[in-house]
């Protein structure tokens, strides 16, 4: 095997072409001018898959081929033959970003006729950390009726991912929070000091003017449930405006009757 076999492996592998054809390349090119027979043993492809790889190798101008009396004898061309082919894989490149710019409208218009309602189901801790990730791509307020925090539930790493993209994106979130929530919260940043949201206010309701069981946010068109109890860990995304703008209407109720409150300190009672 040659010394530099591993580069030009390399190389033409990001170009598409195989291992087989750089190891036939580099015995041309160390041996010179050879017979199918002769390129077999020196490079240590089969003859029989040779013949099948000089189509490719013709088309990308890495051999020329001299005809002798009753067979042929194949040479390495010069390596900078491939820009030939580099050219052709940008052009490829430029043609599947148009294509993907057209792809993208045509989806968009399908979207657009698509029906009013949808509603999406997501199952176990994977499923609900994708609904937590899609609230990243929201562009309104995120409006949450919280049951408990939810860095308990996705662990430290992809709390802080989450939190600091919404920060990058200058996300908005209020929340309406009860005693089990404030709970979560000391529990956890008795333990922790990570990065939390940056634009987040917070009211708290007592259980008696309204029992929050699980947790609920608003964004954009969305009304997303979650619920990760008692074993049972499923999602909810319900894209529809009118039910979204109609929660939002909910949510400013409950959000009127709140009490401002530092969900890390409470209220002046302890959360027990």
């Amino acid at each position: 095997m040659f010394n530099n076999t591993q580069v030009i492996r390399a190389y033409f592998f990001k170009l598409g072409l195989s291992a087989e054809i750089a190891d036939i390349y580099l015995a041309l090119h160390a041996y010179g001018p050879q017979s199918i027979s002769d390129l077999s043993r020196h490079s240590g492809v089969e003859r029989t898959r040779i013949y099948r790889l000089m189509d490719e190798m013709l088309a990308s101008n890495l051999i020329e081929v001299e005809v002798q009396y009753k067979k042929n004898i194949f040479r390495a061309a010069p390596i900078t033959n491939l820009q030939v082919l580099i050219a052709k894989k940008e052009q490829d490149l430029k043609d599947l970003q148009t294509e993907l710019t057209q792809l993208h409208a045509t989806l968009t218009k399908a979207a657009d006729n698509a029906p009013a309602t949808r509603i999406q189901f997501y199952k176990g801790d994977d499923g609900l950390k994708q609904m937590y990730w899609n609230q990243t791509k929201g562009k309104s307020e995120n409006l949450a009726i919280l049951y408990e925090n939810m860095q308990i539930r996705t662990n430290l790493a992809f709390f802080e991912r989450w939190a600091r993209t919404c920060n990058e994106r200058g996300l908005k979130f209020r929340g309406i929070i009860n005693d089990n929530f404030i709970k979560t919260q000391q529990d956890w940043y008795g333990k922790h000091s990570n990065e939390r949201l940056a634009s987040w206010q917070s009211r708290y309701l007592p259980d008696g003017v309204f029992l929050i069981t699980h947790s609920v946010v608003i964004y954009d068109d969305v009304t997303a449930y979650y619920n990760w109890k008692d074993g049972e860990i499923f999602g909810v995304e319900m894209y529809n405006q009118e039910i979204a703008d109609s929660q939002r209407q909910f949510f400013e109720m409950l959000w009127s009757q709140g009490l401002p409150v530092d969900d890390l300190k409470g209220l002046s009672r302890e959360i027990v």
